[in-house]
C-alpha cells in the first residue's frame, strides 16, 4: 500500500478568519499513478531476477475499423461466433486463444464492440479468463467482489483508483457515510462494494432517486460517476467531504482552440470551496484507471509465477 503525507498532495491552502476550511486539498492522480507505477517497476525488476526474460503482458481486444496498433483489433465484420467470417475475425476464439497462451497475463476486451453484427458484451466480458480478466469484469470476479472476496479477485480499475486516491487523503472509511451516484457495473455498483468491504456505510444514488442533494449532504465521502456534466454542486457537499469525480464530460468553451473543453460530474469550482479533498478533472481518476490496470496485469504475473514455481 502506498503510504505519504496528504500535505503533498496539496495544491490549494486552508485559510479564513474563522477557521473554516475555504479551499480543499487537491488529490493528485497524476502523482498518486506516478507512484504506483515506480512501485510496479520494481515488482517487475524482482520478477525477472526470478526468471530470465520474464515480462507480465497485457492485450486489449478490440473491435473497429481496423487502425493500426499493436493491440488486437477486430474488425467490424467480426462475429461472436464463427459463421461465415475467417475465424481469426471470431471474438470467442481470439478470447479463448488468449485464455489459454500462458505468456499473456492479462486480458481486456475493449467496449463497446463496435461490430455490425450483433454482439453480445456480456457473454463477450464472461469469456475472458477470471485468472486475466485484468478488468474485474467478469461474473466471476464481481462476484467475488460482491461477497468480500478482495483477495481473490480482479478489482475493477476505476473503482481500485479512487480507494487508492481516497486512502491518500488519510482519511478512514470505517464508519463514515459513503455516497456513491451511479450504478454502472464498470463504476458505481463495484465501487459501492468496495466502500462497503472497507467498513463504510454506503448509499448508491442514481437516475430514480429522490432529492439528491439531500443524499449528497450527508456524505463524508462522495464517489460521482453520474455521465452528467457538473450535475453536483459545491452547496450540496457537507463541509470537509471527500469528493472523487469520475466524470469525463466535454462543454462548450470558446476559449480553448478546441471550442470545447473536459470537465467532471462535479462543479469544480464550487466544490472546491467547501470539499475537504478534490480530484481534478482531467488529472484525477483517468491516471489512477490506467495505473490500477498496470498493477492488476502485473499482480496476474506474480500469480502466474507462483503457481509455476509451486508446479515444479
Amino acid at each position: 500500500m502506498l503510504s505519504f503525507a496528504a500535505t503533498a498532495l496539496r495544491v490549494g491552502t486552508l485559510a479564513g478568519r474563522s477557521g473554516r476550511r475555504s479551499i480543499a486539498t487537491v488529490i493528485s492522480g497524476i502523482k498518486t499513478s506516478r507512484l504506483v507505477r515506480e512501485r510496479l517497476k520494481a515488482d517487475v525488476e524482482k520478477m525477472k531476477s526470478q526468471l530470465a526474460g520474464f515480462r507480465p503482458a497485457l492485450v486489449i481486444l478490440q473491435v473497429n475499423i481496423g487502425i493500426d496498433a499493436k493491440h488486437v483489433r477486430l474488425p467490424t465484420s467480426a462475429t461472436q461466433d464463427e459463421v461465415d467470417n475467417d475465424a481469426n475475425d471470431d471474438v470467442l476464439r481470439n478470447i479463448m486463444s488468449i485464455n489459454e497462451d500462458e505468456s499473456v497475463h492479462g486480458l481486456i476486451v475493449q467496449l463497446p464492440l463496435d461490430s455490425v453484427h450483433q454482439i453480445d458484451s456480456e457473454c463477450i466480458t464472461n469469456t475472458v479468463s477470471p485468472d486475466k480478466d485484468v478488468d474485474g469484469l467478469s461474473c466471476i470476479n464481481a462476484g467475488k467482489l460482491s461477497r468480500g472476496d478482495l483477495d481473490s479477485c480482479f478489482l475493477p480499475c476505476t473503482p481500485s483508483g479512487c480507494l487508492e486516491l481516497i486512502r491518500q487523503t488519510g482519511v478512514s472509511l470505517a464508519g463514515k457515510h459513503a455516497v456513491v451516484i451511479g450504478r454502472s457495473k464498470i463504476v458505481g455498483a463495484p465501487m459501492h462494494d468496495l466502500l462497503l468491504w472497507h467498513h463504510a456505510t454506503v448509499t448508491t444514488c442514481h437516475s430514480k432517486t429522490q432529492d439528491l442533494p439531500e443524499q449528497v449532504s450527508r456524505a463524508d465521502i462522495l464517489v460521482v460517476g453520474a455521465g452528467k456534466a457538473e450535475m453536483v454542486r459545491g452547496e450540496w457537499l457537507k463541509d470537509g467531504a471527500v469528493v472523487i469525480d469520475c466524470g469525463i464530460n466535454h462543454i462548450p468553451d470558446k476559449t480553448m482552440a478546441s471550442g470545447k473543453r473536459v470537465v467532471g460530474d462535479v462543479h469544480y469550482a464550487s466544490a472546491y470551496q467547501k470539499a475537504g479533498f478534490i480530484t481534478p478533472v482531467p488529472g484525477g481518476v483517468g491516471p489512477m484507471t490506467v495505473a490500477m490496470l498496470m498493477q492488476n496485469t502485473v499482480h496476474s504475473a506474480q500469480r502466474f509465477l507462483m503457481k509455476n514455481h509451486q508446479s515444479r
